[in-house]
């Protein structure tokens, strides 16, 4: 437990997190474990981009080239998953809807067919476990697949949970915690001299901190107060997704999370065991637009028909649209910023729920210690800031440009 005074004035604590997404609730839940006295200004704490998310655990079908880097960080979160959700559930009292049912990534022509095989021959590269199946095998795993399908890649090693009720159980474990939570938007951080003092919310509340993480997803880098070139460089990258429902008579629909390629689109279907399908997701550029498109739920489900066929005679039971936070690089910035007092943990675009463990942990060190454990420091927020020192990186390990992951 880390020797930290749980009193003090009203508004003052040891750490406020600006943001109360699933990171933001990490980190607090966290940090109050270690003896902190934490505080979370989020006006709706507990939703965030998390509650558009499908949840997929999914470190090896998500590589891509040049983010080997990323795949470590990753990987060591998904290995987290399992202790992590047990400790969580205990702590709430809630279930998160973790399942260690793996995944299926399809081809459904000989250029997807091709390409697979690459990502294949680049996990095995990685050291990963990837087993290549036929198209008669990938049927025979899931019946309800396409006969179109060409081939795909069995991974029994990525899992998923449910985001919604992931961060429902943060909240909650928040709340047990001792997390004081303030519901209002963080306006302004404040300073005191050079050092980052808190944040004054939207309603006018001053909170007094030592240390402020700043958690707030894509709205992170738009803050008042911390001079420009310590605010993170990330932008809102939209995606939408649909949720169906399967009914008694159809279950199991798929026994497991199915993804592929159409059309050059990503499409994945992930099944939970409470009969609810989600479908997604779209990756579009648009700024801080948040609408649900015709023409997004139209192409999901054109490219989810595809893939399953049966589909389409499912219940369509919500439509949803949300803003992952996109960095330059696609890693999250994790760690101290060069303004003393303020940390940052966001820039986690696509893998947000994924790397919500490794995030608490890692967050919670450098609130305690000072120091950024090794694994992370390949995504300190000074990665952009000063080229000359470069984080540790591997010799073979390079970044890849925004546009890799569109």
């Amino acid at each position: 437990m880390h020797a930290s005074s749980r009193t003090g004035p009203p508004g003052t604590y040891d750490v406020l997190v600006v943001g109360g997404g699933v990171i933001g609730l990490v980190t607090a839940w966290r940090a109050a474990q270690r003896g902190l006295r934490t505080a979370v200004a989020d006006p709706a704490p507990g939703g965030g981009a998390a509650l558009v998310a499908a949840g997929m655990l999914a470190a090896v079908t998500e590589l891509h080239y040049g983010e080997q880097e990323l795949l470590a960080l990753n990987l060591a979160s998904a290995r987290r998953y399992p202790a992590f959700t047990a400790e969580l559930e205990e702590a709430s009292g809630q279930e998160t809807g973790y399942r260690a049912c793996g995944t299926l990534a399809v081809a459904l022509d000989a250029d997807d067919r091709a390409h697979l095989r690459d990502l294949h021959a680049l996990q095995l590269r990685c050291g990963l476990d990837a087993q290549w199946l036929t198209g008669r095998e990938c049927r025979r795993l899931e019946p309800m697949l396409a006969p179109c399908v060409r081939g795909g890649l069995r991974v029994d090693g990525d899992h998923q949970t449910d985001p919604r009720r992931l961060a429902a159980a943060l909240l909650t474990a928040c709340e047990r915690a001792g997390v004081a939570l303030h519901r209002a938007a963080a306006a302004r951080i404040l300073l005191d001299g050079d050092r980052a003092a808190g944040a004054e919310l939207a309603d006018g509340e001053r909170i007094l901190a030592g240390q402020t993480v700043l958690a707030a997803g894509s709205r992170s880098g738009r803050i008042a107060g911390p001079p420009d070139e310590v605010l993170p460089p990330v932008r809102p990258v939209k995606g939408q997704t649909l949720r169906l429902r399967v009914p008694e008579a159809y279950r199991p629909f798929l026994s497991r999370t199915v993804r592929a390629v159409v059309r050059g689109g990503h499409v994945y279907l992930v099944p939970r065991e409470n009969g609810e399908l989600v479908v997604g997701a779209t990756t579009e550029e648009l700024g801080w637009d948040t609408t649900v498109t015709a023409g997004g739920v139209y192409e999901l489900l054109r490219d989810a028909h595809e893939l399953v066929p049966g589909l389409t005679e499912l219940p369509l039971v919500e439509t949803s649209a949300g803003l992952r936070p996109g960095s330059p690089d696609n890693a999250p910035l994790l760690g101290p910023t060069a303004l003393p007092g303020l940390h940052l943990a966001t820039g986690h675009y696509r893998n947000g729920v994924l790397l919500t463990p490794l995030t608490g942990d890692v967050m919670a060190e450098v609130l305690t210690t000072g120091r950024l454990p090794e694994e992370a420091r390949p995504f300190s927020p000074r990665r952009f800031t000063e080229p000359a020192e470069p984080a540790p990186a591997p010799p073979s390990s390079f970044r890849s440009s925004p546009h890799d992951r569109q």
